[in-house]
């Protein structure tokens, strides 16, 4: 049976650490309550500009406060996104493997490079547009129809399968 070393169980723990410091934050900092907290430091840093002639060091003072804020929500914003992404991908790919119609050609489509996307992308273009032309909104059409297949013959995806 596969063990897992010390230092690689050290490692997933500060991971799980991290993301759920992220995940916190993320909550706390993404909701009313924080921009109103951001919004009145906008406010009171506004109002003791009279009090320090509106010079540099004043300036300076929200300057960096903010520079730092925002460099820090980057990393944050950017984790959660990737999180949301995958699991997003994970779930699409599941109703892609469990619909007995569906493609399971799309599975893991996310890798592919910019121009296989976009070779993708026309490919299902097209078989909007087949759709289109070939009758009502109920009809479907698969990958195969829009590779050349006249629609009308029987689909043998079953045998297809494994």
């Amino acid at each position: 049976m596969w063990r897992r070393s010390t230092a690689m169980v050290r490692r997933l723990r500060r991971l799980e650490l991290f993301d759920r410091f992220a995940d916190g934050a993320n909550r706390v900092f993404g909701g009313s309550v924080a921009f109103a907290i951001a919004a009145g430091a906008v406010l009171l840093w506004a109002a003791m500009g009279p009090v320090f002639g509106f010079g540099e060091k004043w300036q300076l003072t929200i300057n960096t406060g903010t520079t730092i804020v925002t460099f820090l929500m980057v990393f944050l914003i950017q984790h959660s996104q990737n999180k949301q992404t995958e699991a997003l991908h994970l779930k699409l790919n599941e109703l892609l493997a469990s619909h007995h119609e569906a493609s399971n050609r799309l599975i893991g489509v996310e890798d592919l490079d910019e121009g296989e996307l976009d070779h993708l992308h026309r490919f299902y273009r097209q078989l909007g547009e087949r759709a289109e032309r070939e009758g009502p909104i109920k009809r479907t059409h698969s990958l195969d129809d829009a590779g050349g297949r006249s629609g009308k013959e029987p689909r043998r995806r079953a045998a297809r399968r494994r």
